[in-house]
């Protein structure tokens, strides 16, 4: 059996962002920096081909990594994310966003394979070549991938550590009930809040958040109806909002320049769930 250790490293080792693409390499930082990131792994993404290819020996050796991490892949309640993460992916030249497919709550060891030879053959798709022809970019594209523990959450979104429209030094946080696709996708319009420097809110602004993406019974996700009572709810309190400066502040040191985050509440902890450099509007 061939040994593929080095091709399955835990997050926090995968900062070579050739192997290991730009969201793996951008995540191993926040863990190193003791940022609040979810359990997981990187998968190289020659190690992601021979998956895709069905070579059994790489399936085994990532199903065996995976029962690795807090909780196991097949224990109750822990679920996981499967993400691309190609090389220059979540870069301030292409950040890739939407390009590539995201697998959420996979639970069984069948899903998991998968779901990884899905999100490699998602950089593939006519939409997602184009994208990087637009960038110049040659060649057949290397998908490396991100395997974490699913964050089941009560709210979820984006924050941006300046206005992205004028670049202004203002943090605006989007936000509504369940996993952060709902905002991400464009599914619901959420609620917005915009904190100035001294932590001050400056607006709150209720959103109609009248569809929640949940993890489904029996893997995938799917999109439930809100109760009427919390559609114009808003879903973040003085407290939330202001772990989110304390998180968005802490990024601003970790990395420089300005953060685009995406980040989820569960049982009352905040989770950095992506992170790239923020590219604001101009003209």
């Amino acid at each position: 059996m061939r040994t593929w250790r080095a091709a399955v490293v835990a997050l926090g080792s995968a900062t070579d962002e050739a192997l290991y693409g730009g969201k793996a390499a951008n995540l191993a930082i926040a863990v190193r920096a003791g940022l609040p990131v979810p359990p997981g792994l990187a998968l190289s993404w020659p190690f992601v081909d021979a998956i895709a290819e069905g070579t059994t020996d790489a399936q085994e050796a990532l199903r065996a990594a995976v029962d690795r991490l807090p909780g196991g892949s097949q224990a109750p309640g822990r679920p996981l994310a499967v993400r691309s993460s190609a090389p220059g992916e979540d870069s301030a030249r292409a950040s890739f966003a939407g390009q590539h497919l995201s697998c959420l709550n996979v639970n069984t060891p069948e899903a998991l394979t998968e779901a990884v030879q899905s999100v490699r053959e998602s950089a593939r798709a006519p939409a997602a070549l184009a994208y990087r022809d637009r960038l110049g970019l040659v060649g057949p594209p290397c998908i490396a991938v991100v395997v974490q523990a699913l964050v089941a959450a009560d709210c979820a979104g984006v924050l941006f550590t300046r206005d992205p429209l004028d670049g202004s030094e203002i943090v605006v946080v989007e936000a509504s009930w369940g996993l952060g696709e709902s905002v991400v996708e464009g599914l619901v319009v959420p609620d917005r809040y915009r904190i100035d420097g001294s932590g001050r809110v400056l607006e709150r602004v209720a959103g109609m958040k009248d569809i929640a993406v949940r993890p489904a019974p029996f893997g995938g996700t799917s999109q439930v109806a809100v109760p009427p009572e919390r559609v114009r709810t808003l879903c973040l309190d003085d407290a939330q909002l202001t772990e989110l400066r304390e998180l968005a502040s802490r990024c601003v040191l970790v990395f420089g320049g300005a953060q685009d985050l995406e980040w989820a509440f569960a049982d009352g902890h905040l989770h950095l769930l992506q992170r790239r450099p923020l590219t604001v509007a101009t003209g």
